[in-house]
């Protein structure tokens, strides 16, 4: 059984029912041969390795384009268990590129029309519109020159001076000078002047996320494999073996979706991949919001405090993390790695937070976690599509933008491999991501990027 997404996806391709024909045409038709040779063999035209949101994402956009026997494997025994159920899950869209920017509203556009997305009338997830408050650093030229330039890209946002953010956010202080972190010295606040409001952003729950997902693509046909480990890929006759924990299969592409453990499958398959692709350890810290800390309270970044941080629990909890590069360069085991959460880290992100919020003069129960991002230290962008070993497509490192991405990235890695184009496709050329590109210019490596 289909959804009428699904269906009218189907009916403005050119693919028949049991096929995904695409760049990866000659593995498909290996597929034949399989079946024939090897009847033993479970014979798929797609698995996807790592069921996180972009492997979601993917196997959801694949779906909307063909009729193709997708399989889905993920090493831990239920999603959630990488970098996707660790995310803060903002949807932003203020980038330093175009590209980025139209990546991550599309990828918004989704979450805002979840239940048309995933096919559901009853989805966990919900889009919660919050705002995303940039705060100023006195330059207000330059905030209204970023206005401008995201307008431009057809995405909402205002800039703000002291007097209307406060009315739209009392809770917050429009200070631009850094606290001190170090001594926790005060110092007499200023205001900003220029605060950009990204109208349109906002927040999911990213294992509601994730859990709307797996229900569409089982109403879909696709398969899942639970603790399933895969021990090699490898090209043979003509199409790409995966050998698991749970039996062989034979398919005509693999994306490689697995996050933190990308580059365990790049060396099965014989890939040489020259990006410095880092499984890095990321903290979040979560707090009880007070109910006397008044008004609303939006997705704030605060590039002085080196924070961001956001609502959750349905208001009852703030949730904070970094936007400092010192903060992402952690490169761990991503089998073993310190899950909990450092006392420095918390005292200094708490510092900042009360910095931010005057209000919040006692802090309690606080609690927190470690997770894990695959931090792209060449460009902090994604690498996404094709690769040299034919039917072998990447999706990796997304450096901390993956949530927001992720519908995005997954239509590109559909069409690249299906073939197939669909009208609400992200207007980017797929050479910004290739796995052959060049490292893209950019200020910082930093989430901020």
């Amino acid at each position: 059984m289909t959804t009428g997404l699904n269906e009218a996806a189907i009916k403005n391709s050119d693919v028949s029912e049991g096929s995904c024909l695409g760049t990866y045409a000659n593995g498909h038709a290996a597929m034949s041969e399989w079946s024939g040779r090897l009847a033993m063999k479970h014979i798929r035209d797609v698995v996807i390795i790592g069921a996180g949101i972009i492997g979601l994402c993917s196997a959801l956009q694949i779906a909307r384009r063909a009729r193709c026997k997708v399989t889905v494997l993920e090493r831990a025994p239920g999603i959630g268990a990488g970098s996707t159920g660790a995310s803060s899950a903002v949807c932003r869209a203020k980038y330093s590129l175009a590209e980025t920017v139209v990546l991550a509203r599309e990828g918004i556009r989704a979450y805002r029309n979840w239940p048309d997305f995933v096919g559901l009338s009853d989805p966990a997830a919900r889009y919660h519109r919050h705002g995303n408050l940039w705060i100023g650093d006195g330059d207000a030229p330059r905030a209204r020159r970023d206005a401008e330039r995201l307008r431009a890209l057809q995405w909402p946002v205002e800039v703000l001076d002291d007097v209307q953010l406060k009315a739209l956010f009392p809770a917050i202080n429009p200070c631009p000078i850094a606290p001190d972190l170090v001594h926790g010295e005060p110092h007499i606040c200023d205001g900003g002047g220029g605060h950009l409001l990204e109208t349109e952003a906002g927040y999911v729950e990213p294992m509601d996320a994730a859990a709307d997902l797996v229900r569409a693509l089982r109403t879909l046909g696709v398969e899942f494999r639970f603790g399933t480990t895969v021990q090699d890929v490898r090209p043979e006759g003509g199409a790409l073996l995966i050998v698991s924990s749970e039996g062989d299969i034979a398919c005509g592409a693999v994306i490689n979706a697995a996050g933190p453990w990308c580059r365990e499958l790049d060396a099965m398959v014989g890939l040489t991949n020259p990006w410095p692709l880092k499984p890095t350890r990321i903290q979040i810290v979560q707090i009880e919001r007070p109910g006397d800390l008044a008004g609303m309270i939006p997705v704030c970044g605060d590039p002085a405090g080196g924070i961001y941080f956001r609502t959750g629990n349905n208001g009852r909890e703030l949730i904070v993390g970094s936007v400092l590069e010192e903060d992402e360069r952690e490169a761990v085991d991503p089998d073993r790695f310190d899950r909990t959460l450092d006392a420095g880290f918390a005292a200094a992100k708490l510092h900042a937070l009360q910095h931010r919020l005057p209000q919040l003069t006692t802090i309690r129960g606080v609690r927190g976690y470690s997770g894990l991002y695959t931090m792209n230290r060449a460009d902090v962008h994604p690498i996404v599509g094709a690769t040299p070993v034919p039917g072998y497509f990447v999706a990796n490192g997304c450096s901390g933008h993956g949530f927001k991405l992720a519908p995005a990235i997954g239509a590109m890695i559909a069409r690249a491999v299906t073939g197939t184009a669909l009208p609400d496709d992200p207007e980017v050329d797929p050479a910004f991501l290739a796995f052959e590109r060049a490292p893209i210019p950019v200020a910082s490596l930093s989430v901020l990027a």
